[in-house]
């Protein structure tokens, strides 16, 4: 039994191998940082909530040298605020194409498929999942993901799947616990 199951859920050991392999994590905004939903006032601005658990574990991921990117179809002030205040180094942001983005990253980066992990929450995740060594859908993804996807977390969306992959890494190559920095 690891600390991801007594904290999380149980995992097979293919996945624990995975994530310990893995060297660049890429989420999706929508749906994955936040709970998928856009908030519209009366004056047209935009509102989303994120989660200040993922936060710290996205940094933590980044204290422990795993490099963070996000690929999103929208493209929103707000998202570029938030993943810039957690010193997220690649923001792709209005991609249709998320498979495009995914390669130049991976050049980029010199990482072979099996060195990355990507979660989403929808269909057009599907083409870059596919291609990456760990593939995670949140546990409110679009039930196709869910079926196909090496990994479900047991939190939704916008409520702590973020930090639940965080933690899966970090415990995976023994770097849990080792960040004292803040959340964001």
């Amino acid at each position: 039994m690891t600390l991801f199951t007594d904290l999380y859920q149980s995992v097979s050991d293919d996945v624990l191998s995975a994530a310990a392999n893995i060297k660049l994590v890429i989420f999706d905004v929508d749906g994955v940082f936040s709970d998928g939903r856009i908030y519209l006032g009366n004056n047209s601005e935009e509102l989303k909530a994120f989660h200040t658990r993922d936060g710290y574990g996205v940094k933590a991921l980044r204290q422990a040298g795993v490099e963070v990117a996000v690929i999103t179809g929208r493209t929103s002030a707000i998202v570029q605020q938030r993943m810039q205040s957690l010193t997220i180094p690649y923001i792709y942001q209005g991609q249709e194409n998320k498979l495009a983005a995914f390669g130049e990253l991976q050049q980029k980066l010199q990482l072979t498929p099996s060195q990355i992990a990507y979660m989403g929450d929808d269909l057009p995740d599907w083409a870059v999942m596919q291609h990456c060594g760990l593939s995670v859908a949140v546990k409110d993804a679009h039930p196709y993901l869910r079926r196909y996807a090496a990994l479900c977390t047991s939190l939704p969306g916008g409520f702590g799947a973020v930090r639940e992959l965080c933690d899966l890494i970090l415990i995976s190559q023994g770097a849990f616990g080792s960040f004292d920095g803040s959340s964001s």
